[in-house]
């Protein structure tokens, strides 16, 4: 297939951005080439110029969302940087469980699930610590743009490779069962999560009530910072008083929403809202 135009991969990018908030940095031709080749060619265009011409005809229907989908990072794995995990187990979930005893619910969303590794791990990580939980409403809501892998992550269907990276033994013997060549997630730990899509871009998120945990891990990486701003801001309104927010290793609020505190556990960090960010009381947004 023919290379495209430096008018189409300008086009791609603004097309991106605005569809999706990703950004595609300059010099990433490789990289558009890669993910939407194969996407003109299953459509039937002998090239990406080609491609792009009938995008812009019209930016709707299924072609745009094979695109925004196509150029959708969805790296992951099992028990991914493992910290997060640890601050879940050691110290998140203790402390909600004290605080929830009247209620005995806890609600954590993930807003980045791609193919379902991390809500997965989650799910493993309660039930392997804290066996008391199964007389608890615990909610796990794991969203993501694309379709196509929360299909995946639904069906909780994992490759060799996919349980080989990050999943302990013990954990792939106690709550996986062979499908073939494959590996299946066990119906119970399946039924603890639930997958919707949703777009980080829309104003009103489809996450219901509010959330004790949420991750937001390795995703804002990819946005601009007004983008960042828009979506912690966003958090801010779903997250309980004393509930958590969880980032990746390379992501911080730090002079983008001041309204958040760090605090340290172990080798990891997570976030809460300061005092003067809660309910009633105004919080200043750096910029």
């Amino acid at each position: 297939m023919n290379g495209m135009s430096v008018e189409t991969y300008a086009y791609v990018r603004d097309l991106v951005h605005r569809r999706s908030a990703i950004v595609v940095e300059a010099g990433k031709e490789y990289l558009v080439e890669s993910r939407l080749g194969p996407v003109a060619r299953q459509a039937g265009f002998a090239s990406i110029d080609d491609l792009a011409r009938k995008l812009r005809e019209g930016e709707r229907g299924p072609l745009l969302t094979q695109v925004i989908e196509a150029m959708t990072t969805n790296e992951t794995s099992f028990y991914r940087d493992q910290h997060p995990f640890e601050t879940l187990r050691t110290k998140l979930v203790p402390e909600l469980m004290k605080a929830r005893a009247s209620s005995r619910s806890i609600r954590i969303w993930c807003g980045a699930a791609s193919t379902g590794q991390e809500p997965y791990t989650i799910a493993m990580t309660l039930r392997e610590h804290f066996p008391e939980l199964a007389t608890w409403s615990v909610h796990i809501v794991a969203t993501d743009l694309n379709s196509a892998v929360l299909a995946r992550a639904r069906a909780g269907l994992f490759k060799p490779i996919e349980v080989n990276r990050g999943l302990p033994a013990p954990m792939l013997v106690k709550y996986f069962e062979r499908d073939g060549a494959d590996w299946r997630i066990k119906a119970p730990l399946r039924q603890m999560v639930t997958f919707q899509e949703l777009n980080l871009l829309d104003p009103q998120w489809s996450v219901s009530g509010p959330q004790d945990i949420v991750f937001l891990r390795n995703v804002l990486i990819y946005f601009d910072v007004p983008t960042k701003r828009q979506i912690l801001g966003r958090v801010r309104r779903i997250l309980r008083p004393d509930g958590y927010l969880l980032l990746g290793g390379a992501e911080t609020t730090v002079n983008i929403d001041d309204a958040y505190q760090s605090v340290r556990v172990g080798q990891g960090l997570c976030y809460q809202l300061k005092p003067a960010a809660l309910p009633g009381r105004s919080a200043h947004v750096a910029g």
